[in-house]
């Protein structure tokens, strides 16, 4: 399977992008915490050059929490301010204003400096679509102040957003880079959902997820779905899941579609256990 998805209004969302980052002091970058490199647009190095710069590494609560400590000390180690946060439940908010000024201190002091005082700083929040921008942007502010969904592309144009005196975010569009060099990138981002369920075929990502599942998570294959052989190859493991699923077409024809489908329902909404599908120790093999 080829992963590639980029849509024309993404072109126009990094258009957009490049015209605002000139306005804003701190440019917040939500990664997925199940894929923090993967879920990472390389272009967003390139237009944030020269700003400060924060990742956050959201939907921490899907992901394996020992994995989720090596991510925050590679990041840090790359001179990101990092904050593990979970936009659903408002975990880690808290820890991101102080994390701002933070971040935006020598900012902060030239406008002292200068006698201007109480300016906000002023974010851009970005991300690949799907990550949760929008779910975090309404977590943080304390209201709905943006319209969130659970597909890719809702944001479809840019909204500043007063949160209090101090910080002021630019919403943007998620925007995903032309062409995944490395297609292994691309089966990540349809893993976690940042590629549309529709363009791709079910069955051979959720043989893809067994492959990962199979080396690092075997446990939870034991666990959620009674697999006792995990020697077997991943179809063998697909139509187990089946049938303990008990999902059938008519008679006693295994229904593979439906497997895959409840798989990855299971894996995207942390059912089947916590889950990293990137390690950062694997970086320096």
């Amino acid at each position: 399977m080829n992963y590639q998805w980029y849509p024309g209004h993404m072109t126009k969302a990094k258009r957009m992008m490049e015209e605002n980052i000139k306005l804003i002091d701190l440019c917040i970058e939500l990664v997925d915490a199940r894929t923090p490199l993967a879920s990472r647009n390389p272009d967003i190095d390139e237009l944030g050059k020269n700003k400060s710069r924060m990742i956050l590494l959201n939907k921490s609560d899907l992901a394996d929490p020992e994995c989720n400590k090596k991510w925050m000390d590679y990041f840090k180690k790359k001179g990101y301010y990092v904050v593990e946060v979970n936009s659903r439940n408002g975990v880690g908010m808290k820890e991101i204003n102080k994390t701002v000024q933070e971040a935006c201190k020598e900012k902060i002091e030239r406008d002292r400096r200068r006698g201007i005082i109480n300016r906000p700083v002023r974010a851009m929040v970005v991300g690949i679509p799907n990550v949760g921008k929008s779910t975090f942007i309404n977590s943080f502010a304390g209201k709905a102040c943006t319209k969130t969904g659970n597909k890719p592309g809702v944001t479809k144009g840019k909204q500043w957003i007063r949160l209090n005196k101090s910080l002021e975010l630019l919403d943007t569009p998620g925007i995903l880079w032309p062409k995944f060099e490395d297609q292994r990138i691309g089966l990540l981002l349809a893993l976690i959902g940042s590629i549309n369920d529709d363009v791709l075929q079910m069955e051979e990502l959720a043989l893809e997820l067994i492959v990962i599942l199979k080396q690092f998570y075997p446990q939870f294959l034991i666990q959620r779905y009674e697999i006792a052989d995990l020697e077997k190859e991943p179809l063998e493991i697909l139509k187990e899941i089946a049938t303990v699923r008990k999902c059938f077409l008519k008679g006693e024809e295994l229904d593979y579609r439906k497997a895959a489908a409840l798989l990855m329902d299971d894996f995207r909404s942390g059912r089947i256990g916590k889950i990293t599908l990137e390690r950062p120790e694997a970086l320096d093999e």
